[in-house]
């Protein structure tokens, strides 16, 4: 049988109209409990970070102690986040998920405890909050999986796909916001007890939702094996293009948050970067919403790298404001691009993955986004009183401008059908 080309989407099988509304993707039968489920879980992480920040702090009486512990954790998170992905690709997330988020959930009540007071030695709290780190369910590419599986065509997936990454990103500006309420009242440990909790309660309430069970049947199902070599170098190439531009969106909005910080601070209202960066949020949740509508003809990897050209572009011209208000404005531009990028790159790496591979690959897009703003963020703090700040808005587009030069290059072409 002739290979299919990967990103093709038969006219036949795409619907039109109301069919391919934001409603029609909580229609799925049971998307809306797996959804639900899934950010709760989200919430716990965008409460985890800070959380854990604060309370090791307060054990530990060191803000040095508190940064390193929480290297520590981001780094065993993000690298090792592959690796849970395959555990559920290759076992399910039935039989993975509740014993990995028990681990986890356990581990942070134990921080939790020993945090409470202070005097805890940073080693030993250390050792413990990198291993929870290993352990964090990727509630995420499970829920990415899910779509994938159960969306009747491409075009409804990426309603989902938009759907989705703008209600993480909502969840997780959420998180810091009641962490700040929270400690108000009570020990910055407390945090850590309830994005314990969250985490159990959602991923648990996930993987028991009946979306799962036929998920798994739909995965089963479907033949993976028999493929011509020219489709499995397609999906290579396909993978390959998410992960770059990933890279890139990660590494440049990294650097974003300091940059901002330093613009506010030179233009003396410190206090006004909290507005810059809601900006980025509104406009990445108008822009993905936005995109997720839209039925496009083009190919996720024709797309990919004018979203990565038109945010490198934004993000530059930023650094050329003359006042806070034409920063936030340009900000909210950069904003409209990230989660289109973003939902884009997924869907390309979704198109790249077979049944049996789909959280995995989903994940390595997750874990490149992450690593990346890492290193962004670190590298933007080394330049940032070095350099004057146009010339560090510049070097934070040049990542993502890079990314999408490269993945411009035309694909191979493709056997038909």
């Amino acid at each position: 049988m002739a290979a299919k080309p990967v990103f093709e989407l038969p006219a036949a099988d795409v619907p039109s109209g109301p069919a391919l509304s934001y409603a029609a993707v909580l229609r799925i039968p049971g998307a809306r409990r797996a959804f639900g489920a899934a950010l709760v879980g989200r919430l716990s992480y965008g409460m985890v970070s800070l959380s854990l920040l604060l309370a090791v702090k307060a054990g530990t009486g060191s803000y040095a102690v508190a940064g390193t512990v929480m290297a520590l954790f981001g780094a065993t998170s993000v690298f090792l986040s592959p690796v849970r992905a395959a555990l559920v690709d290759r076992y399910g997330p039935r039989r993975v998920l509740p014993p990995m988020v028990a681990v986890y959930a356990v581990l942070l009540v134990g921080i939790a405890v020993v945090t409470w007071r202070p005097g805890v030695s940073g080693v030993w709290v250390g050792g413990v909050v990198a291993a929870a780190g290993a352990c964090t369910p990727p509630v995420g590419p499970v829920m990415r999986a899910l779509w994938s599986e159960l969306a009747p065509d491409r075009r409804l997936l990426q309603r989902a796909f938009s759907l989705d990454g703008v209600s993480e990103e909502v969840v997780l500006t959420v998180g810091p916001l009641l962490v700040g309420a929270l400690v108000g009242v009570a020990p910055a440990a407390a945090g850590v007890v309830v994005s314990a909790g969250l985490i159990l309660v959602g991923t648990l309430a996930l993987v028991s939702s009946p979306m799962v069970g036929r998920a798994a049947e739909a995965s089963a199902s479907s033949s993976s094996e028999d493929e011509a070599d020219a489709v499995v170098v397609s999906r290579r190439t396909g993978l390959w293009r998410a992960v770059v531009v990933a890279a890139g969106v990660g590494l440049s909005l990294g650097a974003i948050d300091l940059s901002a910080v330093a613009f506010a601070d030179a233009h003396g209202r410190a206090h006004a970067v909290a507005w810059i960066l809601a900006a980025l949020s509104i406009g990445s949740a108008v822009g993905g919403l936005a995109y997720g509508a839209v039925s496009w003809r083009s190919a996720p990897d024709r797309r990919l790298p004018l979203l990565g050209l038109g945010l490198g572009v934004s993000l530059a011209a930023a650094g050329l404001s003359p006042n806070l208000y034409v920063l936030a404005a340009v900000t909210m531009l950069t904003g409209l691009f990230v989660a289109p990028a973003i939902t884009t790159a997924y869907l390309l790496a979704d198109a790249a993955a077979t049944a049996n591979t789909r959280t995995r690959t989903g994940a390595w897009v997750n874990t490149t986004i992450n690593a990346g703003a890492s290193a962004g963020t670190a590298t933007t703090g080394l330049l940032i009183d070095r350099i004057p700040l146009p010339a560090i808005y510049a070097l934070a587009a040049l990542p993502i401008l890079l990314s999408a030069a490269g993945t411009a290059i035309p694909a191979s072409r493709q056997p038909k059908s």
